[in-house]
């Protein structure tokens, strides 16, 4: 015990000499203050040996759970034969997880484009809406998140993160999500793209009205746009549908993906094209390279995910434990409602919007008292996050709901008073 809280300190001590005294801090008095030691599925193991149920996910990550036996089999494989691309020779991982991604994707998504991260997939993603359309403006949504490098920050609707790196790049405009009426206003002939989330993840877990993306995409055709589809977090089953987009049977131009595609082993992104997007590219092969991206570690651990999320029936079984979920979570939203104003979600994408910022992180806390693991949504901090994976079973989602009656009893005094 007393060699485990010496780490302990030490850790805390390195954050604050050489990563960043705030965040040391923030974890400090935000989390359980203590290390991560181990995972495996659904549960992650502290170094006091304290045992907790993930709920937070990764913001999407552990889809399969932590440290898949098989996802990490076949990447301790592939890192004995080829961990990274000679980049001279053909990668045939890199080309076989290409054609995996072309048979199961919407619509005429045929190519890929490998890198490391969403916030990359999506900086690609722009490029080509530029280079395809030979236009330069972009449209998003207030409210949105597709990442924090400088072109995806550009199309973030969050201006708590904009405005300390403005100026940003230039001609891009925003929207309400949801909302038709601006849609239509601000999609003229001069935009190259619409980037939207389906469903929105740091902006609080809202899912697409009802025929808002099917619209949006009428109305880019119409005008000569592109649709982009940022399916970084509520990709891959994680709605309880492959893609998101599969709900209202929309068929993007492009498609960005990351998180849940390395299997929570390995770092992959990816961007989705169709061959009328991809001529763009036609005699310039190299415009857009990353030198990571679309290694074999990462290929491989993206093939024996799409594998296992098939094989095993996972989307559907989001699909059964999220719909089980969302109403365990409602019954306890009619029973306090003085902390819970609405839950909301897709699958096992859910969002717990509290009454009060204050009784959101109150909650966290209270909840890691109980041992689970859960997150605000980066936008609106008063709503929590549950992104557990989707292998969970229907036991540890009751653990989970038993955990959040627990935790709202305790703060119910407070609420009232």
């Amino acid at each position: 015990m007393e060699s485990s809280n010496q780490e302990l300190h030490e850790v805390s001590r390195l954050y604050r000499q050489h990563i960043s005294p705030d965040l040391a801090r923030l974890m400090k008095f935000g989390g359980p203050g203590s290390l991560e030691v181990s995972a495996r599925d659904c549960r992650v193991t502290d170094h006091l040996g304290r045992v907790y149920l993930d709920f937070a996910g990764g913001y999407g990550v552990f889809s399969l759970g932590h440290a898949h036996p098989e996802v990490v089999a076949a990447v301790s494989e592939q890192l004995q034969k080829l961990p990274l691309s000679s980049r001279v020779l053909l990668n045939p991982q890199q080309a076989y997880l290409a054609r995996d991604l072309a048979q199961v994707a919407p619509g005429q998504l045929q190519f890929s484009f490998f890198c490391n991260s969403g916030a990359e997939a999506v900086e690609g993603a722009l490029k080509l809406a530029r280079l395809a359309t030979g236009r330069s403006r972009l449209l998003a949504c207030h409210n949105s998140y597709h990442g924090k490098t400088l072109g995806a920050l550009s199309v973030t609707g969050r201006e708590k993160y904009r405005q300390p790196f403005e100026p940003l790049i230039p001609e891009v405009g925003f929207v309400e999500f949801g909302d038709l009426e601006q849609l239509r206003a601000a999609l003229d002939d001069q935009i190259a793209a619409f980037i939207v989330e389906p469903v929105l993840g740091e902006g609080g877990i809202h899912v697409a009205p009802p025929g808002y993306l099917a619209e949006a995409q009428r109305l880019c055709r119409e005008k000569g746009a592109l649709l982009i589809a940022d399916e970084v977090q509520c990709g891959l089953g994680r709605t309880g549908k492959l893609f998101a987009v599969e709900h209202w049977g929309v068929e993007p131009d492009l498609l960005v993906l990351a998180k849940a595609l390395g299997g929570g082993v390995v770092p992959a992104g990816a961007i989705l094209g169709t061959p009328t997007v991809w001529q763009a590219l036609k005699g310039r092969p190299l415009i857009h390279t990353s030198t990571f991206g679309g290694n074999p570690l990462a290929c491989v651990a993206g093939r024996k995910t799409l594998e296992i999320l098939q094989r095993d029936g996972l989307v559907a079984r989001a699909a059964e434990s999220g719909e089980w979920l969302l109403t365990e979570l409602e019954k306890l939203r009619q029973e306090f409602p003085q902390l819970i104003a609405q839950v909301r979600g897709l699958g096992l994408m859910i969002g717990l919007e509290c009454t009060g910022e204050q009784y959101a992180g109150a909650l966290i806390s209270e909840l890691l008292k109980h041992q689970l693991l859960a997150v605000y949504t980066l936008n609106q901090p008063k709503v929590i996050r549950l992104e557990p994976p989707l292998t969970i079973s229907r036991t540890d989602l009751q653990v989970a709901v038993d955990a959040f009656k627990a935790a709202l009893s305790c703060m119910q005094p407070v609420a009232v008073s």
